[in-house]
């Protein structure tokens, strides 16, 4: 099949944060003349207070980055057209392998968790995913931040009164997805030819602090494929639901219309 590039984007969630994170981007993309899908990962198709009240949940604990992967491939691959693919922390590692499969005719990844091999030290990323791997908790329960957690990994800096109303969103999630983050389940074909690809960092993001973000970047350089890295100052991991969304987001379209 002939699958043409298309005005469709695919926004991809990550871990711990409910699909509905995307609402203001839907309609600011729509705006603009995009079609706009927001799927949720396999069994999270329900309001944020009904997956909190489920925990701890042995479907969703069930979960694997390569069933998720797969799942969101065989998503795309059923359009007819290559979408544009933007996701954010876990969702970015899949938007580059989707991309790198060819899958997607470009792709950006906000705040990515990074592919298989690319590491740097940092004490508030260890701080942040710690808890969220549970190595010494059982794989079959899922893990719910607690608002403290959520604070430091998703909310820092900002007015508490920001902080409770983003953590509205905030679901359990799967500790196997988590774990394998760092293993095989998460590579990606660095120099493998494919379309552009943006990766955005956040200054002040403690669970992927942009100097990881900027590794990952660094990674493609041998690709001869385009790729993009840009970072903005004061922003967290929950970039997505802050004020100044919409600042990220422009520079998105912008350079989405421009590749």
């Amino acid at each position: 099949m002939n699958r043409q590039d298309s005005r469709t984007i695919v926004f991809l969630t990550g871990a711990f944060l409910h699909h509905s994170c995307w609402e203001e981007w839907v309609k600011f993309f729509e705006r603009q003349g995009y079609s706009v899908l927001t799927p949720p990962w396999p069994n999270k198709d329900a309001p944020p207070d009904v997956l909190r009240s489920r925990h701890p949940d042995r479907e969703v604990a069930a979960m694997r980055l390569a069933r998720l992967t797969g799942y969101f491939a065989d998503l795309v691959m059923r359009m007819t057209e290559r979408p544009i693919v933007i996701g954010h922390s876990i969702g970015g590692l899949i938007a580059q392998q989707l991309l790198a499969r060819g899958l997607a005719s470009k792709a950006v990844a906000i705040h990515s968790v990074p592919p298989q091999g690319v590491f740097v030290f940092s004490l508030s990323f260890l701080r942040a995913g710690w808890p969220a791997l549970g190595f010494f908790t059982p794989a079959s329960k899922t893990f719910m931040m607690s608002f403290r957690q959520w604070q430091y990994a998703f909310a820092n800096g900002m007015p508490q009164e920001w902080q409770e109303k983003e953590y509205c969103l905030a679901i359990p999630e799967s500790k196997r997805v988590v774990r394998d983050t760092i293993g095989s389940a998460a590579h990606v074909d660095f120099r493998q030819t494919r379309g552009p690809l943006l990766l955005v960092a956040g200054e002040a993001d403690h669970t992927i602090p942009a100097k990881l973000n900027y590794a990952n970047y660094r990674r493609y350089g041998g690709s001869g494929s385009v790729t993009d890295y840009k970072v903005f100052p004061g922003r967290n991991h929950g970039v997505l639901l802050q004020p100044g969304w919409a600042e990220v987001a422009t520079y998105i379209l912008d350079w989405v219309r421009t590749n």
